[in-house]
């Protein structure tokens, strides 16, 4: 007798992942912090085809003269509100960019394929190296 073996399809697991990405902020308000980090999240899940519910934390930093509105705020009013976020401050080193929020993502994803940083406005000089010619433009 021949038994012949049937196999279950193997259900892909989640593998978590990380992308990074940055925006220079054009003054210190609550709206320019906010329109800053809409793009730079708007810009960043939709390069990487990241789904909200894919989005399993972010780490947010922010320069020493954003003080006006956490980064993570804004996040949760473009619906983010089921995302543990953290907010830090940069390090306060002579030279640094100014006015610039920085973001790394962790997320889940089924495939995988490479996430691509995203750096918008003054802060795509902060990795030159990692940046394609299309996602370097910003403000």
């Amino acid at each position: 007798m021949v038994m012949l073996r049937l196999h279950k399809p193997v259900s892909a697991r989640p593998q978590l992942r990380a992308v990074r990405g940055a925006v220079t902020v054009a003054a210190d308000t609550p709206e320019a912090i906010d329109h800053a980090v809409t793009d730079l999240l708007t810009q960043l899940t939709g390069a990487n085809g990241i789904a909200p519910a894919d989005v399993v934390s972010a780490i947010f930093s922010a320069t020493p003269d954003l003080r006006s509105r956490h980064p993570a705020a804004s996040a949760r009013a473009l619906g983010w509100i089921d995302v543990p976020m953290m907010c830090v401050a940069e390090l306060d080193i002579d030279g640094t960019l100014e006015r610039c929020v920085r973001v790394l993502l962790h997320v889940s994803m089924l495939d995988g394929r490479r996430l691509n940083p995203v750096y918008l406005g003054e802060a795509a000089s902060l990795r030159p190296d990692l940046m394609a010619p299309t996602t370097s433009a910003g403000r």
